[in-house]
């Protein structure tokens, strides 16, 4: 997925994954995924997706700081 916020592009394909962890198995309306990653720049964000019950039901990029990232890899097992 690509996505542009305030000019900059975050795209999955060319950022390096860190960690993905997923909640509940394929094709569960509630089950998600989260990844993070990290781009060459060194920016961060974070990749969100999952089923139409979930509480991402939408695919969606979100940028994170390094401290937000640092948090995420923690409360994640990273």
């Amino acid at each position: 997925m690509k996505k542009v916020i305030a000019k900059k592009v975050y795209d999955t394909d060319t950022a390096r994954l860190v960690k993905k962890i997923t909640h509940g198995n394929h094709g569960d309306p509630t089950g998600y995924e989260e990844s993070l990653y990290q781009m060459p720049d060194g920016a961060y964000f974070i990749y969100v997706n999952g089923g139409f019950d979930s509480k991402y039901p939408k695919e969606e990029i979100k940028r994170a700081s390094k401290k937000t990232a640092e948090e995420w890899l923690s409360q994640n097992g990273g």
